[in-house]
């Protein structure tokens, strides 16, 4: 194809969060870079969880670095599109602004790959409405699942969107973990919560829905792994201590690759009671390896988690809903099998990396050529 000359603005890890990891997956795409003169800038300008939200003179300096970066592929080969998985809310947006303002002014085609909400509570303010009106004038918009659409109405007509649901790799040896699993069952089971120590990711409300379990007289062991967010492992523990779930309950820390296998390939049942999610990614991570999921009735979830089919989602916050879906799954083996296995199914038919990256490639070449 002529005039395949694509600009990648996205996030890369560190930190390592939905958001990077997609961009690190578009960044490695064979698919992607054999079929465009594709060009990469990484807009991150955290390297640890401990910096996002933080203003550090580092951040800034990275800040302009990109900005220059961004200028001079703008000056000396100009793209025919530009590709910007873009912030939409605090001091990232109007980062971003900035970046965009580079685009307006040199005419880009772009296209904005939103992976976060958040538009709807914040163009309330002036000044962020009339931001949202000059960075969405005349663009297209990826989302990740049409139950996202609502986000973005007042400022993105559909016929500008395109929808495109994130995929991940499946792990090696997939088929032998899930049979040896299925062959050696637990004799307690196992629940696994996999992201980082957040408010919002319902680490609160999974340890509140445990105790009313532990309560039942239910056996269940529960395994959070993950980094520190706006919990700290100190308040995690403490608050595991208060309501003595210590022989139920046990902390792990981050865990990657092996040791992250390892653990999923231990795990009966996956719990994800998030309250502010967009997609989550560690769900199709959970289908992978044909896990029962219980999670909510958030962002884009209902598209990846079929209710009553591959797991079960309840309202958010709801702490006796999820209990209770828990011990129901507890309970009965048959149904873990049997939820886990058309996850799994799910997973291969709609999930993939494979299928992630024709899509957006579809979508790429789309606007290319339109």
């Amino acid at each position: 194809m002529k005039n395949n000359n694509v600009l990648f603005l996205l996030h890369l890890p560190p930190p390592v969060h939905g958001v990077s990891m997609v961009g690190e997956l578009i960044k490695n795409s064979k698919e992607i870079n054999n079929t465009f003169e594709a060009r990469y800038i990484n807009l991150l300008v955290s390297r640890s969880i401990d910096e996002t939200g933080k203003t550090k003179v580092l951040k800034l300096w990275r800040f302009v670095v990109s900005w220059f970066k961004l200028l001079l592929e703008l000056t000396k080969n100009k793209p025919n599109l530009c590709y910007f998985a873009l912030s939409i809310s605090s001091i990232a947006f109007y980062k971003d602004v900035s970046f965009v303002f580079l685009l307006k002014l040199f005419k880009v085609k772009t296209v904005f790959h939103i992976h976060s909400k958040g538009i709807k509570k914040n163009e309330t303010k002036k000044v962020n409405y009339l931001l949202y009106k000059y960075v969405f004038k005349k663009s297209k918009v990826i989302l990740l699942s049409s139950y996202l659409y609502d986000d973005i109405n007042t400022f993105v007509t559909k016929s500008n969107v395109f929808i495109c649901a994130n995929g991940i790799p499946d792990v090696e040896n997939i088929k032998e973990i899930i049979n040896n699993k299925q062959n050696n069952t637990n004799a307690i089971v196992e629940i696994l919560f996999l992201s980082n120590l957040m408010k919002s990711k319902g680490v609160y409300v999974l340890l509140e829905a445990c105790k009313i379990i532990q309560n039942k007289k239910t056996s269940f062991h529960c395994t959070f792994v993950g980094g520190e967010g706006d919990i700290t492992i100190k308040s995690f523990l403490q608050r595991v201590d208060e309501l003595n779930l210590e022989n139920h309950v046990k902390y792990l820390g981050k865990k990657y690759n092996q040791d992250k296998i390892s653990i999923f390939s231990k795990t009966d049942i996956f719990a994800f009671p998030t309250y502010n999610e967009t997609f989550g990614l560690v769900n199709l991570e959970a289908m992978q390896y044909s896990i029962p999921i219980v999670s909510t009735f958030e962002g884009g979830i209902p598209d990846v988690i079929e209710d009553g089919i591959t797991g079960f989602l309840v309202p958010q916050k709801n702490v006796e809903a999820f209990a209770e879906k828990l011990e129901l799954l507890i309970k009965h083996s048959e149904l873990r099998i049997k939820m886990g296995v058309a996850g799994r199914k799910k997973y291969e038919n709609e999930f993939t990396l494979q299928t992630f990256e024709t899509k957006l490639k579809e979508i790429l070449q789309h606007l290319l050529l339109n």
